[in-house]
């Protein structure tokens, strides 16, 4: 039964939602909200349900929510063969040699970035490194130019809110509006050079591509071209900074870590699994549907809690504990479609850079650890995230033993 008294729109929910996951999944598992006449799922089996029963939760939702930012349909509310194609392309620009280059890329930016703050011994790795890092390495796989990165960061900002915010004023709806009307200006004249030169970068694999032997037009392109940009950037920032976060709480694990790399892709997973950066999924239920004796009438909407299926104890042992050896989580499925975790969506439109997001994640740490020696928050540091639908550390002040000169040159180098 719904619980009337509990609102995931209250300030106690944004502080610390994973207090209030364990009341939701036992009390209220399918919990309605009626400021946003929607529907909060949080047991694992029910939003693994959601997720892969793509006709009879459509993301339907996405055409209000997302399409008037992404100037046009964006992949996951594709169907059929415009989707499998359309898929493919991207899929493509992150697999194989593409990420292999891709990878070079994100070393080669994360030690020019990280360069200053070494014999400092200092710096927030959200503000200093991962905003900046984040965008840059997307914009480099596009084929955008880097030194655009703070505008078109100010402009994603208001794409993401668009997005993610569950209630906007008519001044902050017009406010990213224009950012996206900005955004897709800026993109317009980079996709008509693409089509005359094309490159190796993503945006000229889009450029060159056919769906049923027809180029996608200049609007098709533009709406991938920001699907990617707002997919890759916002959660990047966030796991990096949660990934350290947990190794800094938990020393032991972080000794392990740097004593064998080979374990960093687990500690990417478990972080994954239980701080996820992206904590909703928005669908529409095409039919009336039942869960947990609730019925959840055709036309709502439904929300996924990413963050709470995660921890819910049917899916997992001691869920609510980070554990990066965790023998039911299995590193090897957790960045494909058989993953145990749902922070990469499930089904026909799971996110199609986990690949990616493993090689960018995993480079920039395996970077980093051997640099912050000594590692630690810095004096007077409190921890707060942020973020309903999307979450993560709001800043991360770390304290680290400076390095010299010298070796500031060495990973910059490699």
């Amino acid at each position: 039964m719904p619980d009337p008294r509990f609102s995931v729109l209250s300030p106690d929910f944004a502080t610390d939602p994973y207090r209030y996951f364990g009341r939701l999944r036992d009390r209220s598992p399918v919990h309605y909200e009626p400021a946003l006449d929607s529907y909060f799922l949080s047991r694992h089996r029910d939003v693994r349900r959601v997720l892969t029963d793509h006709d009879a939760f459509t993301t339907r939702t996405l055409q209000v929510r997302a399409e008037p930012v992404m100037r046009g349909p964006v992949l996951a509310q594709m169907t059929g063969a415009e989707h499998t194609a359309k898929r493919k392309i991207v899929v493509r620009g992150f697999t194989g040699r593409a990420l292999q280059e891709q990878v070079r890329a994100i070393r080669s930016i994360a030690a020019e970035l990280v360069a200053p703050f070494l014999p400092v011994g200092r710096m927030d790795l959200v503000e200093d490194f991962g905003k900046p890092f984040a965008v840059q390495v997307t914009l480099e796989v596009l084929g955008l130019d880097r030194r655009d990165w703070q505008r078109v960061a100010a402009w994603l900002g208001g794409v993401g809110e668009f997005i993610t915010s569950m209630v906007l004023t008519p001044e902050r709806r017009r406010h990213c509006l224009d950012c996206a009307e900005q955004l897709e200006a800026y993109i317009a004249p980079v996709i008509e050079e693409r089509r005359r030169r094309p490159g190796e970068d993503l945006i000229s694999m889009l450029c060159t591509a056919e769906f049923d032997g027809i180029a996608m037009s200049d609007r098709e392109i533009t709406a991938l071209v920001i699907n990617v940009l707002i997919a890759a950037v916002e959660p990047a920032d966030k796991t990096l900074a949660l990934l350290l976060k947990h190794l800094i709480d938990h020393p032991e694990q972080l000794a392990r870590v740097r004593r064998d790399p080979a374990l960093l892709p687990a500690a990417i997973a478990e972080t994954l699994r239980l701080t996820p950066p992206v904590q909703l999924i928005p669908r529409q239920a095409e039919a009336d549907a039942v869960f947990a004796g609730t019925v959840v009438p055709a036309g709502a909407t439904v929300f996924c809690m990413i963050g709470a299926a995660n921890r819910d104890p049917g899916a997992f042992t001691d869920p609510d504990t980070f554990d990066l050896h965790r023998a039911d989580l299995g590193t090897a499925r957790s960045f494909t479609a058989a993953a145990q975790h749902l922070s990469f969506g499930a089904g026909l439109h799971q996110c199609v850079g986990a690949a990616f997001a493993r090689a960018e994640i995993e480079t920039v740490a395996e970077l980093l650890l051997p640099l912050l020696d000594r590692v630690r928050f810095g004096p007077g540091f409190r921890y707060r995230e942020s973020g309903l639908y999307t979450r993560g550390p709001v800043s991360l002040a770390l304290d680290f033993t400076p390095v010299r000169e010298a070796a500031v040159g060495g990973p910059a180098a490699g």
